[in-house]
Protein backbone atom coordinates (compact mmCIF):
# COMPACT_ATOMS: atom_id res chain seq x y z
CA UNK A 1 0.00 0.00 0.00
CA UNK A 2 2.96 2.25 0.96
CA UNK A 3 4.67 1.19 -2.50
CA UNK A 4 1.36 2.63 -4.29
CA UNK A 5 0.77 5.53 -2.08
CA UNK A 6 4.63 6.82 -2.92
CA UNK A 7 3.92 5.85 -7.17
CA UNK A 8 0.31 7.39 -7.11
CA UNK A 9 2.41 10.75 -5.71
CA UNK A 10 5.06 10.39 -8.08
CA UNK A 11 2.75 10.30 -10.76
CA UNK A 12 0.67 13.35 -9.55
CA UNK A 13 3.89 15.15 -9.17
CA UNK A 14 5.45 14.11 -12.47
CA UNK A 15 1.61 15.65 -14.34
CA UNK A 16 1.93 18.64 -12.18
CA UNK A 17 5.56 19.41 -13.40
CA UNK A 18 5.13 18.76 -17.28
CA UNK A 19 1.57 20.72 -17.24
CA UNK A 20 3.78 23.40 -15.91
CA UNK A 21 6.78 22.88 -18.45
CA UNK A 22 4.02 23.03 -21.28
CA UNK A 23 2.57 26.27 -19.18
CA UNK A 24 6.09 27.66 -19.47
CA UNK A 25 6.48 26.49 -23.46
CA UNK A 26 3.47 28.74 -24.46
CA UNK A 27 3.87 31.73 -22.53
CA UNK A 28 7.69 32.35 -24.00
CA UNK A 29 7.08 30.73 -27.21
CA UNK A 30 4.03 32.46 -28.43
CA UNK A 31 5.10 36.03 -27.82
CA UNK A 32 8.29 35.00 -28.48
CA UNK A 33 7.27 34.17 -32.06
CA UNK A 34 4.59 37.01 -32.28
CA UNK A 35 7.19 39.62 -31.76
CA UNK A 36 9.82 37.87 -34.48
CA UNK A 37 6.86 37.78 -37.02
CA UNK A 38 6.31 41.31 -36.76
CA UNK A 39 9.90 41.87 -36.71
CA UNK A 40 10.31 40.33 -39.78
CA UNK A 41 7.57 42.07 -41.21
CA UNK A 42 9.56 45.15 -40.10
CA UNK A 43 12.66 43.68 -41.50
CA UNK A 44 11.05 42.68 -44.74
CA UNK A 45 9.84 45.84 -45.40
CA UNK A 46 12.71 48.16 -44.76
CA UNK A 47 14.77 45.72 -46.97
CA UNK A 48 12.08 45.69 -49.87
CA UNK A 49 12.71 49.76 -49.64
CA UNK A 50 17.03 49.24 -49.73
CA UNK A 51 16.89 46.89 -53.06
CA UNK A 52 14.27 49.24 -54.38
CA UNK A 53 16.44 52.42 -54.17
CA UNK A 54 19.48 52.59 -56.13
CA UNK A 55 20.76 55.37 -54.22
CA UNK A 56 20.49 52.96 -51.11
CA UNK A 57 22.23 50.20 -52.48
CA UNK A 58 25.46 52.56 -53.24
CA UNK A 59 25.32 54.06 -49.54
CA UNK A 60 27.59 52.64 -47.25
CA UNK A 61 25.22 53.26 -44.74
CA UNK A 62 22.54 51.93 -45.76
CA UNK A 63 24.96 48.80 -47.31
CA UNK A 64 25.81 48.46 -43.24
CA UNK A 65 22.71 48.77 -42.06
CA UNK A 66 20.59 46.09 -44.69
CA UNK A 67 23.83 43.94 -44.09
CA UNK A 68 22.89 44.28 -39.92
CA UNK A 69 19.25 43.40 -40.38
CA UNK A 70 19.66 40.61 -42.07
CA UNK A 71 22.49 39.50 -39.89
CA UNK A 72 20.32 39.75 -36.88
CA UNK A 73 17.48 37.95 -38.71
CA UNK A 74 19.26 35.16 -39.59
CA UNK A 75 20.29 34.97 -35.21
CA UNK A 76 16.90 35.60 -33.94
CA UNK A 77 15.73 32.69 -36.42
CA UNK A 78 18.46 30.45 -35.38
CA UNK A 79 18.11 31.09 -31.23
CA UNK A 80 14.18 30.74 -31.06
CA UNK A 81 14.90 27.37 -33.36
CA UNK A 82 17.29 26.03 -30.78
CA UNK A 83 14.97 27.61 -27.69
CA UNK A 84 12.42 25.49 -29.21
CA UNK A 85 14.77 22.28 -29.50
CA UNK A 86 15.34 22.65 -25.83
CA UNK A 87 12.10 22.59 -24.21
CA UNK A 88 11.49 19.24 -26.37
CA UNK A 89 12.94 16.29 -25.99
CA UNK A 90 13.92 16.33 -29.81
CA UNK A 91 17.54 14.81 -31.08
CA UNK A 92 19.07 15.85 -34.41
CA UNK A 93 22.41 14.73 -35.90
CA UNK A 94 25.36 16.32 -34.73
CA UNK A 95 26.90 17.43 -37.36
CA UNK A 96 23.22 19.77 -38.01
CA UNK A 97 23.58 20.54 -34.15
CA UNK A 98 26.85 21.98 -34.79
CA UNK A 99 26.64 24.08 -37.87
CA UNK A 100 23.34 25.75 -36.45
CA UNK A 101 25.10 26.63 -32.96
CA UNK A 102 28.34 27.85 -35.58
CA UNK A 103 26.33 30.20 -37.49
CA UNK A 104 24.00 31.48 -34.00
CA UNK A 105 27.58 31.85 -32.44
CA UNK A 106 28.80 34.14 -35.47
CA UNK A 107 26.38 35.83 -35.75
CA UNK A 108 25.92 36.76 -32.42
CA UNK A 109 29.75 38.45 -33.14
CA UNK A 110 29.09 39.81 -36.20
CA UNK A 111 26.46 42.75 -34.65
CA UNK A 112 29.52 44.10 -32.78
CA UNK A 113 31.63 44.54 -35.61
CA UNK A 114 29.25 45.86 -38.33
CA UNK A 115 28.22 48.50 -35.21
CA UNK A 116 31.98 49.41 -35.44
CA UNK A 117 32.16 49.75 -38.94
CA UNK A 118 28.98 52.17 -39.14
CA UNK A 119 30.79 54.36 -36.63
CA UNK A 120 33.98 54.50 -38.40
CA UNK A 121 31.80 55.54 -41.78
CA UNK A 122 30.01 58.10 -39.68
CA UNK A 123 33.31 59.43 -38.60
CA UNK A 124 34.79 59.53 -41.88
CA UNK A 125 31.37 61.33 -43.05
CA UNK A 126 31.94 64.03 -40.02
CA UNK A 127 35.73 64.66 -39.51
CA UNK A 128 36.39 63.88 -43.47
CA UNK A 129 33.80 65.18 -45.77
CA UNK A 130 35.70 65.72 -49.13
CA UNK A 131 36.83 62.27 -49.02
CA UNK A 132 33.94 60.27 -47.62
CA UNK A 133 32.99 59.32 -51.46
CA UNK A 134 36.86 57.91 -52.04
CA UNK A 135 37.21 55.90 -48.83
CA UNK A 136 33.22 54.83 -48.41
CA UNK A 137 32.02 53.60 -51.13
CA UNK A 138 30.33 50.25 -52.06
CA UNK A 139 33.19 47.82 -53.18
CA UNK A 140 34.88 48.67 -50.20
CA UNK A 141 31.95 48.29 -47.94
CA UNK A 142 31.09 45.13 -49.11
CA UNK A 143 34.95 44.08 -48.52
CA UNK A 144 34.48 45.17 -44.80
CA UNK A 145 31.63 43.04 -44.76
CA UNK A 146 33.50 40.16 -45.81
CA UNK A 147 36.57 40.86 -43.58
CA UNK A 148 34.10 41.07 -40.62
CA UNK A 149 32.69 36.99 -41.43
CA UNK A 150 36.22 36.33 -41.46
CA UNK A 151 37.32 37.75 -38.57
CA UNK A 152 33.80 36.43 -36.96
CA UNK A 153 34.75 32.68 -38.37
CA UNK A 154 38.04 32.27 -37.10
CA UNK A 155 37.10 31.58 -33.37
CA UNK A 156 34.48 28.98 -34.97
CA UNK A 157 37.53 27.25 -36.81
CA UNK A 158 39.43 27.38 -34.33
CA UNK A 159 36.87 25.40 -32.23
CA UNK A 160 36.11 22.92 -34.82
CA UNK A 161 39.49 22.15 -35.07
CA UNK A 162 40.09 21.55 -31.42
CA UNK A 163 37.09 19.80 -31.50
CA UNK A 164 38.04 17.53 -34.33
CA UNK A 165 41.11 16.52 -32.67
CA UNK A 166 39.47 15.78 -29.22
CA UNK A 167 36.99 13.37 -30.16
CA UNK A 168 36.64 9.92 -32.54
CA UNK A 169 34.84 10.10 -36.04
CA UNK A 170 31.88 8.54 -34.53
CA UNK A 171 30.87 11.32 -32.50
CA UNK A 172 29.62 12.89 -35.57
CA UNK A 173 27.02 10.45 -36.08
CA UNK A 174 26.02 10.68 -32.75
CA UNK A 175 22.15 12.19 -32.73
CA UNK A 176 21.99 14.49 -29.87
CA UNK A 177 19.82 17.58 -28.32
CA UNK A 178 21.19 21.02 -30.13
CA UNK A 179 23.00 22.19 -27.35
CA UNK A 180 26.57 24.07 -26.93
CA UNK A 181 27.55 22.17 -23.59
CA UNK A 182 27.40 18.52 -25.76
CA UNK A 183 30.15 20.50 -28.41
CA UNK A 184 32.30 21.92 -25.22
CA UNK A 185 35.07 18.98 -24.79
CA UNK A 186 38.11 20.98 -23.79
CA UNK A 187 39.06 23.84 -21.58
CA UNK A 188 40.57 25.20 -24.56
CA UNK A 189 37.14 25.70 -26.25
CA UNK A 190 35.87 27.67 -23.75
CA UNK A 191 39.06 29.66 -23.38
CA UNK A 192 39.24 30.46 -26.93
CA UNK A 193 35.19 31.45 -26.70
CA UNK A 194 36.01 33.83 -24.26
CA UNK A 195 39.05 35.04 -25.84
CA UNK A 196 37.06 35.87 -28.76
CA UNK A 197 33.74 37.24 -26.89
CA UNK A 198 36.15 39.62 -25.08
CA UNK A 199 37.98 40.81 -28.04
CA UNK A 200 34.97 41.55 -30.28
CA UNK A 201 33.00 43.92 -27.90
CA UNK A 202 36.30 45.58 -26.38
CA UNK A 203 37.68 46.25 -30.12
CA UNK A 204 33.91 46.81 -31.12
CA UNK A 205 33.48 49.29 -27.97
CA UNK A 206 37.21 50.89 -28.61
CA UNK A 207 35.88 52.43 -32.28
CA UNK A 208 32.56 53.17 -31.36
CA UNK A 209 34.13 55.45 -28.26
CA UNK A 210 37.44 56.92 -30.65
CA UNK A 211 34.28 57.92 -33.51
CA UNK A 212 32.16 59.52 -31.20
CA UNK A 213 34.72 61.67 -29.19
CA UNK A 214 36.21 62.56 -32.93
CA UNK A 215 32.72 63.81 -34.21
CA UNK A 216 31.64 65.91 -31.08
CA UNK A 217 34.78 67.70 -31.07
CA UNK A 218 34.31 68.69 -34.83
CA UNK A 219 30.52 69.04 -33.72
CA UNK A 220 31.82 71.59 -31.25
CA UNK A 221 34.70 73.37 -33.26
CA UNK A 222 32.58 73.76 -36.37
CA UNK A 223 29.88 75.75 -36.18
CA UNK A 224 28.64 76.02 -39.80
CA UNK A 225 28.44 71.59 -39.45
CA UNK A 226 27.20 71.39 -35.72
CA UNK A 227 23.90 70.12 -36.76
CA UNK A 228 25.20 67.24 -38.95
CA UNK A 229 27.82 66.57 -36.77
CA UNK A 230 25.39 66.75 -33.71
CA UNK A 231 23.16 64.06 -35.35
CA UNK A 232 26.02 61.92 -36.34
CA UNK A 233 27.55 61.67 -32.45
CA UNK A 234 23.75 61.08 -31.30
CA UNK A 235 23.92 58.12 -34.15
CA UNK A 236 26.96 56.75 -32.81
CA UNK A 237 26.13 57.07 -29.21
CA UNK A 238 22.70 54.91 -30.55
CA UNK A 239 25.79 52.65 -32.01
CA UNK A 240 27.13 52.61 -28.18
CA UNK A 241 23.51 51.64 -26.44
CA UNK A 242 23.09 48.98 -28.93
CA UNK A 243 26.65 47.40 -28.28
CA UNK A 244 25.70 47.28 -24.42
CA UNK A 245 22.68 45.67 -24.92
CA UNK A 246 24.69 43.22 -27.42
CA UNK A 247 26.72 42.56 -24.72
CA UNK A 248 24.34 41.27 -22.03
CA UNK A 249 24.31 38.42 -23.51
CA UNK A 250 27.79 37.32 -22.17
CA UNK A 251 26.37 38.41 -18.26
CA UNK A 252 24.55 34.78 -18.92
CA UNK A 253 27.09 33.36 -16.93
CA UNK A 254 26.09 35.69 -14.04
CA UNK A 255 23.24 34.78 -13.73
CA UNK A 256 23.76 30.98 -14.45
CA UNK A 257 25.12 31.02 -10.64
CA UNK A 258 22.45 32.45 -9.65
CA UNK A 259 19.84 30.56 -10.53
CA UNK A 260 21.23 26.83 -11.27
CA UNK A 261 18.35 25.46 -9.48
CA UNK A 262 16.15 27.49 -11.75
CA UNK A 263 17.41 25.65 -15.48
CA UNK A 264 14.15 26.47 -17.28
CA UNK A 265 14.08 29.95 -15.54
CA UNK A 266 17.69 30.57 -16.58
CA UNK A 267 16.90 29.76 -19.96
CA UNK A 268 13.82 32.05 -20.35
CA UNK A 269 15.96 34.96 -18.93
CA UNK A 270 18.93 34.31 -21.16
CA UNK A 271 16.67 33.87 -24.24
CA UNK A 272 14.19 36.75 -24.22
CA UNK A 273 16.39 39.67 -22.61
CA UNK A 274 19.97 38.81 -23.43
CA UNK A 275 19.47 37.11 -26.75
CA UNK A 276 16.54 38.63 -28.26
CA UNK A 277 15.38 42.03 -26.98
CA UNK A 278 18.66 44.05 -28.44
CA UNK A 279 17.88 42.59 -32.13
CA UNK A 280 14.14 43.35 -31.75
CA UNK A 281 14.62 47.17 -31.14
CA UNK A 282 17.58 47.57 -33.49
CA UNK A 283 15.54 48.32 -36.56
CA UNK A 284 13.29 50.96 -34.83
CA UNK A 285 16.84 52.32 -33.57
CA UNK A 286 18.76 52.82 -37.12
CA UNK A 287 15.59 52.66 -39.77
CA UNK A 288 12.71 54.23 -38.12
CA UNK A 289 14.45 57.51 -37.61
CA UNK A 290 16.22 57.73 -40.81
CA UNK A 291 14.96 60.14 -43.97
CA UNK A 292 14.57 57.22 -46.09
CA UNK A 293 12.30 55.46 -44.72
CA UNK A 294 10.37 57.85 -42.96
CA UNK A 295 9.44 59.41 -47.08
CA UNK A 296 8.60 55.81 -47.58
CA UNK A 297 6.30 55.72 -44.48
CA UNK A 298 4.89 58.81 -45.47
CA UNK A 299 4.01 57.95 -49.44
CA UNK A 300 2.50 54.55 -48.04
CA UNK A 301 1.34 55.07 -44.65
CA UNK A 302 0.38 59.33 -44.78
CA UNK A 303 -0.59 59.62 -41.56
CA UNK A 304 0.02 63.36 -39.90
CA UNK A 305 2.61 62.77 -37.33
CA UNK A 306 5.11 60.80 -40.60
CA UNK A 307 4.43 63.76 -42.64
CA UNK A 308 5.46 66.57 -40.24
CA UNK A 309 8.66 64.27 -39.15
CA UNK A 310 9.27 64.40 -43.17
CA UNK A 311 8.60 68.19 -43.79
CA UNK A 312 10.97 68.60 -40.65
CA UNK A 313 13.94 66.73 -41.73
CA UNK A 314 13.26 68.51 -45.82
CA UNK A 315 13.50 72.23 -44.46
CA UNK A 316 16.33 71.01 -42.04
CA UNK A 317 18.11 69.94 -45.29
CA UNK A 318 17.21 73.09 -47.15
Amino acid sequence: MNSSGIQSNATIVSSKSTTNLEVLRMTVMVPMCLCFFFFLLLVVGMLSIFFSSSSARETARYILLAHMLINDTVYLGLGILLFAIYFYPITFPAPFCYLVITVSSTTLKITPYTLAVMSLERYVAICFPLRHSEFCTAQRTFLAIVLIWTVGLIPNVADFIVLSSSVQGSFFLLYMKCNKAFFTITPTQETIRLFANSFTFALAGLIIIFTYVKIMVVAFKVASGRASASKAGKTVLLHAIQLLLCMTAFSSTVIEVLLKDNILVLAVINFCFFMCLPRFISPFIYGIRDELFLTYLRRHLPCHACKAKVNQLQQHQK
